[in-house]
């Protein structure tokens, strides 16, 4: 899971593998598997950076997904 900050500044935290795509509007909207969409915060090159990080984190070796 990532942490991220809704548009309130509350700090969520996501189940990366349930984003289905994220775009910048020009607040970041990330769409979930269920519909659910959020604005956060982060900008997308940031979403995207911490996304890979976890990744790495939770699969030394390689990017899952």
């Amino acid at each position: 899971m990532i942490l991220l900050t809704k548009l309130d500044g509350h700090t969520i935290a996501v189940n990366d593998e349930l984003i289905v795509f994220a775009e910048s509007t020009p607040d970041t909207v990330i769409t979930m598997s269920g519909g659910q969409r959020m604005l956060i915060r982060e900008p997308l090159a940031e979403l995207m950076e911490r996304v890979r990080a976890f990744r790495r984190s939770t699969f030394p070796g390689g990017e899952h997904g």
